[in-house]
């Protein structure tokens, strides 16, 4: 004992004592954190998606967005447009646009979902953005319609139409029509301001009123019509004005065909000798 004491006692005993510890320690994370032969930890699902999303993009969107999406002369930027707007207007068939125009319509989407999800991943990774909504966002469940009535009339009825039908802007743009658009798609359209709509922020109009302004969009498609002609539902208003202009003019044909002069036998009698009188005059004087 005395003599591990007088070797402890010397300097090269604690850095050899140092040393074994530092081994010990190496060994043991080598061993706590072996992988099974070295292989190296295969990438994560979402980078795989922002590559692949970025290879899309590449080939398809960078002649008019630019290769990094910087935007170009033909179409804006997308950095901060997030993968909402993405996922808006490539589900929707608008992106990409086969022509610059005011307006871009709904058309025929060229993509699959997954293809869409991965293309709005990667734009969402250079600059953020809003999300995707997941489905409990966009679920009409428990949703107030009545409410969503109203803020359907006083924020998106003067350009879409009381009841969803769209309508003609200036300048060549119009509001679509929102007969075909998914509760996804609505939501996405005011978190992001589609085309010429203006960005309805969540501080603007809160999930839960976007959420009620997608249940009456919804419960309008499948309303029945009492009157049998809708004329644009746009409230007794118009059927009145319907009415009245109908009305006045079955009117006026009635009072005009009651008025209209109806020629009798013996009025064509008399006119044709007022003729003949005529006729005799004017042969006499000329004797």
């Amino acid at each position: 004992m005395g003599w591990i004491n007088a070797r402890r006692r010397r300097p090269a005993a604690g850095y050899a004592a140092l040393l074994l510890g530092l081994v010990f320690v190496g060994l043991l994370y080598g061993v706590l954190t072996r992988t099974g032969g070295g292989a190296q930890a295969e990438p994560t699902s979402a980078s795989q998606d922002i590559a692949q999303g970025q290879a899309l993009f590449e080939a398809t969107c960078s002649s008019c967005h630019g290769l990094d999406a910087q935007g170009t002369s033909q179409a804006p930027s997308l950095i901060g447009a997030g993968a909402a707007a993405v996922d808006f207007q490539m589900s929707t068939g608008r992106m990409p646009a086969k022509e610059v125009g005011a307006e871009n319509g709904r058309g025929p989407v060229k993509f699959t979902q997954q293809q869409i999800y991965d293309i709005a991943d990667y734009v969402a990774s250079l600059g953020g953005g809003p999300p995707i909504p997941d489905a409990q966002q966009v679920s009409t469940a428990g949703a107030d319609t009545a409410l969503g009535t109203q803020l359907f009339m006083a924020n998106c009825a003067q350009c879409h139409g009381f009841s969803g039908d769209g309508g003609a802007l200036t300048y060549g743009k119009y509001a679509p029509a929102l007969t075909q658009a998914t509760p996804t798609q609505i939501y996405e359209a005011m978190l992001t301001g589609s085309e010429a709509m203006p960005v309805f922020s969540d501080g603007a109009i809160g999930p839960q009123a976007k959420r009620d302004i997608i249940a009456f969009i919804t419960k309008t498609r499948t309303e029945p019509n009492p009157g049998g002609l809708s004329l644009g539902r746009i409230g007794p208003v118009t059927e009145g004005l319907v009415i009245f202009l109908g009305g006045m003019g079955f009117l006026v044909l009635i009072a005009m065909w009651i008025t209209a002069k109806r020629r009798e036998p013996w009025d064509v009698a008399q006119e044709e000798n007022a003729r003949a009188a005529q006729t005799s005059v004017t042969s006499g004087t000329e004797h």
